[in-house]
């Protein structure tokens, strides 16, 4: 299973701190050393999951690299999701009510592809990448944020209580 925790910052953005796996026989979760590694593994995950064995300093045996707990807000990936294409890069960004992430792409002219007809409209415009990419290159499903990591997170609380009043507003308006 492939997965991410990320952690606030002061400006109440989201930083990727760890991307890690979790072990298929022993299911401890691993650091994945660099994002490209981490988008390899959950590219190939069905046919090539994660082992332990697979890093030259670990086994079952050792404790695991982190733990799952409420320090951090934990999400989880699909696997077998596709790698970029060259010259894009996949970006996920999570809602500052932390209830869901939305994915993006970055093509190579710099903008911002939120959707496969995105995609479909820089090949039109740039039919010099046709040949290195492909729509089917692109997965726009966003990982799952995991409730019971956010829950006792004081902005994810408030974010929470704002939307609640603003549908209780709503409702007595009508």
């Amino acid at each position: 299973m492939a997965a991410r925790a990320v952690e606030s910052t002061a400006r109440a953005r989201l930083a990727v701190v760890v991307v890690g796996s979790r072990e298929r026989w022993c299911y401890k979760w691993r650091e994945i050393p660099t994002k490209d590694e981490f988008e390899t593994l959950r590219e190939n995950f069905t046919e090539d999951p994660w082992f332990c064995s697979r890093r030259p300093d670990c086994s079952c045996e050792d404790p695991a690299d982190i733990e799952y707990d409420n320090s951090r807000i934990w999400v989880i990936d699909k696997p077998n999701i596709p790698k970029p294409p060259p010259e894009t890069e996949r970006l996920v960004i999570m809602r500052r009510d932390f209830t869901k992430m939305d994915t993006y792409y970055v093509m190579p002219n710099g903008k911002r592809a939120r959707c496969a007809g995105d995609v479909d409209k820089f090949l039109e415009a740039n039919p010099e990448y046709q040949t290195r990419i492909s729509p089917s290159d692109f997965s726009f499903a966003p990982p799952k944020v995991l409730e019971e990591t956010v829950s006792n997170n004081s902005a994810w609380k408030a974010a929470k209580a704002k939307k609640q009043d603003k549908a209780n507003t709503s409702s007595a308006q009508k």
